[in-house]
């Protein structure tokens, strides 16, 4: 007969009513052997009941009998733990607990590898919509199944590539349109550059350690730097499955021609931007002395006038900023070099600046930093046009007259700098593609200015000095941005050691979480 699905217990609650059988079984016993000893020494007349000593030798009997019964009982029922983990990570249940790994030397010496290996076999071939047919018929035609090299054939034939990488993560398969590259020792890899932390390498990382099957999408990934030959941008897609001997296989859709587009009008701008540099920055520089000459005979209609000019200029300096550091960003020549520096004082750069565009724009910005954080590992100028971009964007989008708060405080190794504004704020899909080159939201595009690369060039600056930086947002209510760097002490002797490069930092970025109205890379 059978089982509704809906009536069925969850597999999870196995293992806890187990163990309170077995513990209530355990203490059970010992109390009824406990009372035989008892009654054996007092009916042999050995001790009476009064005597203190009986009881001692029952008591602490007891004791040591249940501590060694219970880790018997730990020891024995370990396997079936590991196998009921294995059970609900397969039947998509939620829990805590993470997947056993049949590739664990544990399992390996005991035997139970073959055991979680067939558990996860057999849920890839249901999911896969694959049974095991226990009957045949004759009366029935059987389907005809394509041979290995027809497969093959056909895979070589597409435009997409096909790559499968086994537990250690070599490649063992990939069809003509992927992008391998060979090296001397004949040993093939995939050739794709990841920018940031969010690579397949640390998504792996974190497969092993939480998930039986996941899938992760990556968009815009180039499998050569600019201006190589043959440069083509995939959108990645990745699906993992624990203890397959084809354990993670990737579908790499060309979008070449999509992309390039963006690409080729990005160095035709940046070749742009850096001509319109120098006269930009004479600008700004005759608008400063100018105002200063003037100042004391300008009306205060003609003062804020200077003020709007200087807020402009201020900002086309920053576009131009983002875009010359996008393009090095791109071809990986975003080095920096990192010295040992105050927060306060790196916004002290451009505290006129944000203090002037915030009042253009009506807002009321509040900046605190507390005395005594500690210093950090920083690029003056990098880390201020990052702060530039962030309080900019918050003046943008938040309401007339809305408060912008930016703030600091010590988490971890790191500190961590806040904004947060109280303005529109921003629905899950838009977080979670915010820090993408030339994304920007529909109704963004509609209603604010911008180049949709100043988050972009801001979280590679924040990863380049081996750091975090990420949003919280709920649509009507506001959005937070924070950046995180890491404490000069923490990392001094990397920089000293490698004559202040961030080169030895990089490594320290953390991964990535998608959580709706969450993003932190």
């Amino acid at each position: 007969m059978a089982i509704d699905g809906n009536q069925r217990a969850p597999i999870r609650n196995f293992m806890p009513q187990l163990r309170r059988d077995v513990a209530w079984r355990i203490i059970l016993f010992q109390f009824i052997v406990s009372g035989l000893i008892a009654v054996t020494l007092i009916l042999s007349s050995v001790l009476s009941v009064e005597s203190i000593l009986l009881w001692t030798i029952v008591g602490v009997s007891f004791v040591i009998s249940l501590f060694f019964e219970f880790s018997l009982a730990f020891y024995v029922a370990r396997p079936t733990k590991d196998l009921m983990a294995a059970l609900t990570h397969v039947a998509g249940e939620p829990t805590t607990t993470t997947p056993p790994n049949p590739n664990d030397s544990r399992f390996i010496k005991n035997g139970f590898s073959d055991a979680l290996q067939t558990i996860y076999e057999l849920a890839g071939h249901e999911s896969d919509g694959s049974s095991i047919k226990t009957t045949e018929s004759s009366d029935k035609e059987i389907p005809v199944v394509p041979s290995t090299d027809s497969v093959k054939a056909a895979l070589n034939n597409t435009t997409c590539g096909f790559v499968v990488l086994n537990h250690e993560r070599k490649v063992i398969y990939h069809n003509k349109a992927a992008p391998i590259r060979v090296d001397t020792d004949n040993v093939e890899s995939l050739e794709l550059i990841f920018s940031g932390v969010d690579t397949i390498d640390s998504w792996l990382n974190e497969c092993e350690q939480n998930s039986v099957h996941a899938e992760h999408i990556w968009t815009r990934i180039p499998n050569r730097m600019p201006d190589a030959d043959d440069r083509r941008f995939f959108d990645v897609i990745a699906s993992y499955d624990k203890g397959s001997d084809n354990e993670t296989v990737l579908t790499l859709v060309d979008r070449t021609n999509l992309y390039d587009i963006g690409e080729q009008e990005l160095d035709f701008i940046a070749f742009a931007a850096h001509e319109l540099r120098g006269p930009i920055t004479v600008i700004r520089g005759y608008l400063d002395v100018l105002q200063d000459e003037l100042n004391a005979v300008l009306e205060p209609d003609q003062r804020e006038l200077f003020h709007r000019l200087t807020v402009s200029a201020n900002r086309l300096s920053g576009y131009i900023n983002n875009i010359l550091n996008t393009s090095k960003y791109d071809r990986r020549h975003l080095k920096v070099h990192l010295a040992e520096d105050n927060i306060a004082d790196i916004y002290d750069v451009i505290r006129d600046d944000m203090q002037l565009r915030a009042d253009s724009q009506g807002r009321i910005l509040s900046v605190n930093f507390p005395a005594d954080l500690p210093t950090i590992a920083a690029d003056r100028a990098s880390i201020s046009e990052v702060l530039g971009n962030l309080i900019d964007n918050a003046i943008k989008y938040s309401n007339e007259g809305g408060a912008i708060n930016v703030t600091a405080s010590v988490k971890g190794n790191f500190v961590e700098v806040s904004v947060e504004d109280f303005g529109i704020g921003m629905p899950g899909n838009v977080v979670s593609n915010l820090f993408q080159k030339f994304y920007r939201s529909h109704r963004s595009r509609e209603t604010v200015a911008g180049t949709g690369i100043g988050l972009y060039i801001s979280k590679g600056i924040i990863e380049s000095h081996g750091g975090t930086i990420g949003v919280r947002s709920e649509e009507g209510k506001g959005s937070t941005f924070t950046a995180a760097l890491p404490i000069y002490s923490t990392v001094a002797d990397k920089l000293i050691s490698g004559d202040n490069n961030n080169e030895g930092l990089i490594e320290h970025g953390n991964g990535w979480i998608k959580n709706h109205s969450m993003y932190r890379g």
